[in-house]
């Protein structure tokens, strides 16, 4: 059976064509659809307990509140029973039409096999900053991360269940993806337009997005921030003392290295508590999320998103 993940928040406007193109691309296949309604305050959870009702293929785990797009994505993957598990946003601007492509490679024995998107067609300031993330990203981090990818992929069960073990505070799903390893294979797409609906990443949100695919995954930027406080503190002492020798006054010269160091010092706890609050919340070992409700599935299953269910053994393409 293959399992797919839709988190939605407030997509009511996208549901009935997401439901259509989902049920068409997926018709040959064995198939159940997790919608993960993260904290909508519109009518987005009434329309998935509809879809319920008429077709017991799709299934709503409803959040107690929005706890953000990746935690509801996680969510999913908690519930989903499939041997190969989709992920995919509910705005359509991942193609549902392209997932039985993918579950082929997958069956050819790919077990990640996630979309890599050659073309954005979004705003130029999304793809202008997308881009400048991801060649950061990878300039930062340890493990190799696509450039390119987003959540849009199929994984295998046995990935599946390794993200779901992991329980980070602040999951960072695609990041999680590749740090597991296994067989990975780029499927390259377009990446849609939003037709419907406003788009739910405010400005705020992609910044945290940002951290949190950075800080989880490397240390650099505190090698960094040492590396510049000896830079600056050089530059600091080298200023004074040309100024002194070239005739500027005591004072300035104070002034420009007290200047620099503090903006250093404020630079560096910056840095320094943004790692000390990522790890303070990891060990307060709250919940990803919470259920509200579950239609379809089975509620007790909950308990599995602290990561109670190890590694599954390798599950055999249906």
């Amino acid at each position: 059976m293959v399992s797919v993940v839709v988190p939605v928040c407030n997509e009511q406007a996208n549901l009935p064509e997401l439901r259509t193109r989902l049920t068409a691309a997926l018709g040959d296949h064995e198939f159940e659809c997790i919608l993960v309604d993260d904290g909508s305050t519109d009518a987005t959870a009434a329309m998935v307990r509809d879809f319920a009702r008429e077709d017991p293929r799709f299934k709503l785990v409803s959040l107690s509140r929005n706890f953000g797009h990746q935690a509801a994505i996680v969510a999913g993957l908690t519930f989903a029973r499939g041997a190969c598990v989709a992920v995919m946003d509910g705005d359509l601007q991942d193609p549902p039409e392209l997932i039985p492509d993918m579950v082929r490679v997958w069956r050819k024995g790919a077990e990640v096999v996630y979309g890599l998107r050659t073309a954005r067609r979004e705003r130029w300031f999304t793809r202008a900053t997308a881009a400048i993330f991801y060649r950061i990203q990878s300039r930062l981090t340890k493990t190799p991360m696509p450039l390119d990818a987003g959540d849009f992929a199929v994984m295998d069960r046995r990935v599946v269940d390794v993200i779901v073990a992991i329980g980070e505070r602040h999951p960072y799903v695609r990041g999680l993806r590749s740090w597991v390893g296994f067989r990975q294979v780029a499927f390259p797409y377009e990446r849609e337009r939003r037709r419907r609906g406003a788009r739910k990443y405010t400005v705020w949100k992609l910044l945290d997005l940002a951290v949190s695919g950075i800080v989880p995954f490397s240390v650099v930027p505190l090698r960094l921030a040492a590396l510049a406080g000896a830079g600056i503190s050089t530059l600091a002492l080298a200023a004074g003392v040309v100024g002194l020798l070239g005739g500027m006054p005591v004072l300035a010269s104070v002034l420009v290295a007290v200047t620099f160091l503090f903006g250093l010092q404020l630079l560096v706890i910056g840095l320094l508590g943004e790692y000390v609050g990522r790890a303070l919340e990891e060990a307060q070992n709250r919940p990803i999320f919470v259920v509200d409700d579950v239609v379809g599935l089975d509620p007790t299953q909950t308990a599995r998103e602290r990561g109670s269910r190890g590694p599954a053994t390798p599950a055999s393409p249906q």
